[in-house]
């Protein structure tokens, strides 16, 4: 009887443990389940996630652009800062490139831009003629082009620039204004860069009937590899040694080689005796224009132009087609070419007319008025 007994507690003493047993089993099957549920669950979110983020990315929009170099003043300070302001203003993302004034560089330069995405390029050409290869290849990829300041002999790119042919006309007006008779210098830019020839052509339309009367004698005309101010000051000292100093006027075609002549005329004694001409409005020929060592610096406001070409390269990565771009007008290349193009308006900046740049904010007054006598130039008081 107790044996059964016994039998019989046991019995029940090992159903209980069964049945504790499958209830653990069975908590942990949830558990696991619950678990495997939740590790599913993140892991399609995460998913979900990558996808999102790689749609973005896919999404961005790229502007690249491909500077020749920085030697001039106002690509950094200027231009640049426009550019990315515009791009940053619509969401677009900048990358760019400096081909240290290498043509070959600039070439591969442009290759690289493409292959880090972009939707549309700016290009500072160095060398108008050797990026048409490279220009043409980014177009057959869809990738659409601005030609930034420098033309680019291709139809098929946007040409942003101030009216470069205007600008060598004012630049002559105030020269021939100050020196209607005498012997001229005409100080030129780089001869790969098309504005180069525009400038000159539009000095030319200014002074030819006073060189065909024999009112002016062109005594000195160079072209400036780079624009470089060291070379153009070696060429003004060269004109200076031919002609025994018996120079009455220089058209320079832009403010960084203006200095370099201004600079050859200060070693013999003839700086702001002689009238030089300038463009671009940089700081240094600015104040040499209230110092009156220089005549004129038309202003280009960079900034404007900066903004004008990020603007249209986010409507050109958007798709829009050259000729429905803001504010565009055909311009008849030298080379035959009909180019979409927009061109901005320029400013002959002299003593008289100093307060625009100074209430535009493109300088202050301490730069402006650096070692400026008192009282000499209205706008320095």
């Amino acid at each position: 009887m107790r044996l059964r007994t016994k039998l019989l507690v046991l019995v029940a003493v090992l159903a209980m443990i069964a049945a504790a047993c499958g209830d653990s089993a069975e908590e942990e099957t949830t558990t696991t389940t619950a678990a495997a549920e939740e590790e599913t669950t993140t892991t399609t979110a995460a998913a979900e996630e990558t996808t999102t983020t790689t749609e973005a990315m896919e999404d961005e929009l790229i502007v690249g652009v491909s500077w020749n170099n920085y030697n001039e003043e106002r690509w950094a300070k200027s231009d640049e800062p426009a550019i990315i302001g515009a791009l940053d203003a619509a969401g677009v993302t900048y990358i760019s490139t400096d081909a240290g004034s290498s043509a070959e560089q600039q070439l591969a330069d442009v290759e690289n831009l493409i292959s880090q995405g972009a939707n549309a390029l700016i290009i500072l050409a160095q060398d108008g003629t050797a990026i048409k290869p490279a220009v043409a290849a980014a177009l057959e990829q869809g990738v659409p082009v601005i030609a930034y300041d420098r033309l680019i002999e291709d139809p098929g790119a946007l040409y942003i620039t101030f009216d470069n042919v205007e600008v060598g006309r004012m630049q002559a007006r105030v020269i021939y204004d100050l020196v209607p008779a005498g012997n001229y210098v005409f100080i030129k830019g780089n001869q790969a860069d098309a504005n180069a020839d525009f400038l000159r052509g539009g000095q030319q339309e200014i002074l030819q009937e006073a060189i065909d009367a024999g009112d002016i004698v062109n005594v000195g005309e160079s072209y400036t590899d780079n624009w470089d101010p060291a070379v153009a000051q070696t060429n003004m000292e060269q004109f200076l040694t031919q002609n025994n100093n018996e120079v009455d006027a220089v058209v320079a075609s832009n403010d960084g080689m203006a200095g370099g002549v201004v600079a050859a005329l200060a070693a013999q004694g003839l700086d702001g005796i002689v009238p030089v001409s300038g463009q671009d409005g940089d700081a240094a020929a600015l104040n040499r224009v209230a110092l009156g060592t220089q005549a004129v610096s038309v202003w280009k406001d960079a900034r404007e132009l900066g903004r004008a070409a990020g603007e249209a390269a986010v409507e050109l990565a958007l798709g829009a087609a050259l000729g429905d771009v803001s504010g565009t007008v055909m311009f008849d290349s030298p080379g035959g070419n009909s180019m979409t193009s927009i061109l901005l308006a320029p400013i002959p900046i002299t003593q008289e007319n100093l307060d625009i740049v100074l209430d535009a904010g493109w300088i202050d007054d301490a730069t402006l008025c650096q070692n400026v006598p008192s009282g000499t130039v209205d706008a320095c008081p």
